[in-house]
């Protein structure tokens, strides 16, 4: 993968060079992918899932605050809120992507 990352990067700062716009500066770094962001995302919603179910079952045994069991179930009610919604559209965006004609 990052090889293929590379490979564009390169011909990226080729075409800029052929181009010679001003102002447009060719690119060194590369930044993470899409599938990594998306993966950071789903490991940051299952971290928050987790930190919810630990103050749900802390709260159960009576070893939690409440305003801690509370802010930890708002805060996955929000992520599960954020994750339908991002799922939602990816599902319209590939069923716009089916529709169209070839």
């Amino acid at each position: 993968m990052a090889t293929m990352t590379n490979a564009a990067l390169s011909a990226y700062n080729a075409a800029l060079k052929q181009m010679n716009a001003p102002g447009v500066e060719p690119r060194e770094v590369v930044g993470p992918s899409f599938s990594e962001l998306l993966k950071q995302a789903a490991d940051q919603a299952m971290a928050t899932g987790r930190a919810s179910d630990a103050a749900s079952l802390a709260a159960t045994a009576g070893t939690a605050d409440v305003a801690e069991v509370v802010t930890a179930v708002a805060a996955a009610e929000l992520t599960v809120q954020t994750v339908t919604a991002v799922r939602d559209r990816v599902v319209a965006a590939y069923q716009d992507i089916l529709r169209m004609p070839i």
